[in-house]
């Protein structure tokens, strides 16, 4: 890299975005889950909170049952559980430290506060009346920290990677939230135009901060095979997964482009065949393949994305890694598809 940035600063802001959107998305999940996800024996699903986040052998190591107080306590108090919101505030807060020459006082500041606060809560704080105001006030300091990193952060080198992270992140989370919330609302894909239950599919839509915008897609109603194809392969959502990958695709181009960077090739490559692989299919080839499969496809992408900007940008050791098959057509590689 040029000596304008060097690789750990470039690393610290990836990771900054990255812990940031994961704190925001975590506890928009659980706020929903909380006020509207209701299973069918009319008790609320938890332990698919668990499983969104493969975490079944670390919360299994500390509690007996996945209850509302437990999974609750894991997620956002527990300095113990690095995905926890806290640990996620602890981390940005970190990174933010070792970044203080380059970010604005403000952003400091802010960022301080958010852990400051975090890391005085208590199980106390996690009482049912106090859950939603909670949620709401750690949803509206993470969109306050995007909205002062949009208004300060100066734009060099260091915001592209900050962009990255966020914009990786977010596609990672999508797919898991997607792939587990599916499976649990319609275990067997064969239902997938069965009668519903439409405020569960509510809930999902809303996990993603996507309800509304999906309803200006489609007016007249709900059903689980429109929902899949809006959070993968929606073309105008903030949260799809297409999106997010695209948008990342133009920003390392233009990173490399003007700042004149031999680097991140692999990086640059990933990228262009994942958003390749979400061009070149629809919705329905994906369930009828099996939804599993693809958004497992798209998370090992997704990882093997975030190794080569590792590996080209932050100074990471290469480990060798199969590249994932696919029964998935893949469209010719070619600059991304405009917006439609």
């Amino acid at each position: 890299m040029n000596d304008t940035l060097l690789a750990r600063s470039a690393d610290a802001l990836f990771w900054l975005a990255r812990y940031v959107e994961r704190a925001e998305d975590l506890a928009r999940i659980l706020d929903v889950n909380d006020t509207f996800s209701r299973d069918r024996t009319g008790g609320q699903n938890w332990l698919s909170i668990v499983q969104l986040h493969a975490e079944e052998e670390a919360f299994f190591a500390r509690h007996s049952i996945a209850s509302a107080a437990n999974v609750l306590g894991f997620y956002v108090v527990d300095p113990t559980n690095p995905s926890s919101i806290a640990s996620a505030a602890r981390a940005a807060r970190e990174n933010a430290r070792t970044l203080r020459p380059l970010i604005s006082t403000e952003m400091w500041v802010q960022l301080n506060m958010f852990h400051t606060r975090m890391a005085a809560l208590g199980p106390a704080d996690l009482a049912p009346g106090r859950l939603s105001p909670l949620f709401a006030w750690i949803k509206e300091a993470c969109q306050l920290h995007t909205g002062i990193t949009e208004g300060t952060f100066y734009r060099d080198q260091g915001w592209y990677f900050y962009q990255l992270g966020r914009y990786l992140e977010r596609a990672d989370q999508t797919t898991r939230l997607l792939d587990i919330k599916y499976h649990v609302l319609l275990p067997d894909p064969r239902d997938h135009g069965s009668p519903i239950d439409v405020s569960q599919w509510n809930a999902l839509l809303r996990s993603a901060a996507g309800y509304h915008a999906y309803r200006r897609l489609h007016a007249t109603g709900i059903t689980p095979r429109q929902v899949a194809g809006f959070l993968l392969l929606n073309r105008r959502f903030p949260r799809s997964v297409y999106l997010c990958v695209r948008e990342a695709e133009l920003l390392l181009a233009e990173l490399k482009a003007r700042y004149g960077l031999r680097r991140g090739n692999e990086a640059a490559e990933q990228l262009d065949g994942l958003r390749a692989l979400l061009s070149g299919v629809g919705i329905g080839e994906i369930l009828v393949q099996g939804l599993h499969e693809f958004l497992d496809l798209v998370q090992q992408r997704l990882n093997l994305l975030g190794e080569a900007l590792g590996t080209g940008f932050f100074g990471y050791a290469p480990r060798p890694a199969a590249e994932p098959s696919s029964p998935f057509p893949v469209s010719p590689s070619g600059p991304p598809a405009p917006v439609q």
